[in-house]
């Protein structure tokens, strides 16, 4: 048995408690931010690719696995493919009427995901934080929130390498009442910073917490308040990035500016 990979392992812990919709969002959340291989019926040409349909009496799907090896065991011969971020994917179908038909017969986490649930995730990765402003009285240390949230913020936060120093997650009082978390970005670029609001949204979303319980800040490292999230929260160190590489030819979907088409 190949290694369990990180979507065979949340598929497991959803199978294991199908009413918990915690460890269903969890699943969804690691396809969203994985690399998925999309099985091709010939080789891209330029941003058009042509994805193998695989038809049943549940509808059409689309192939993807999140191993190469995976593909090849299932094609059982070369076959053309593109390498795409989950989101990609789900938002090249949304509205297709086509499903993701993941890991099939070659992975535990084997799955017909239909079109309807297809469209569901693309609606809650296109969903955006409201912009707030609220005077902050007191930040205090984080209590209360679940494991859960704290484990899909570090996950999060791992793939988001050179834009921004730190995060804390500290709790807050605010000037005329009410309460609440706040996770504060220290030194992130300013291009970055709607990503990385995003970014924290979507770990409270797919942690099953409701909205609301957790604000997003941006400070430079010369701000006090900067001072006063190191004292009191829990920190979060984002990845450096890596070291530039030699150029090489951009595939289908890599740019999130300009998507892969069906053709």
């Amino acid at each position: 048995m190949t290694d369990l990979t990180p979507l065979d392992t949340a598929h497991a812990a959803m199978e294991a408690a199908p009413q918990d919709d915690a460890a269903r969002l969890r699943f969804y959340e690691r396809l969203a931010d994985g690399e998925l291989f999309l099985m091709l019926t010939e080789e891209a040409k330029g941003e058009d690719i042509s994805p193998s349909l695989f038809d049943t009496g549940e509808g059409s799907f689309v192939l993807v696995f999140d191993r190469e090896e995976r593909l090849a065991e299932f094609a059982g011969q070369p076959v053309p493919y593109a390498g795409l971020s989950g989101r990609i994917v789900v938002q090249m179908l949304t509205g297709q009427g086509i499903g993701l038909g993941v890991n099939l017969d070659v992975a535990p986490s084997s799955i017909l995901i239909p079109a309807g649930a297809v469209d569901w995730l693309s609606a809650t990765l296109g969903h955006a934080p409201d912009e707030v402003e609220q005077a902050i009285e007191e930040f205090t240390a984080p209590a209360g929130l679940p494991e859960t949230l704290l484990t899909a913020l570090d996950a999060k936060l791992a793939t988001a390498a050179g834009l921004a120093a730190s995060a804390y997650l500290v709790g807050v009082r605010y000037a005329g009442g009410g309460q609440g978390h706040l996770l504060g970005f220290v030194d992130a670029k300013e291009a970055a910073q709607p990503a990385l609001a995003k970014a924290a949204s979507e770990a409270l979303t797919f942690s099953g917490i409701e909205a609301g319980a957790m604000d997003v800040g941006f400070f430079t490292a010369a701000d006090p308040v900067a001072a006063s999230l190191a004292r009191t929260g829990l920190r979060f160190d984002l990845p450096e990035p890596e070291a530039p590489q030699d150029y090489k030819p951009i595939a289908p979907g890599s740019d999130p500016a300009s998507p892969p088409r069906l053709k």
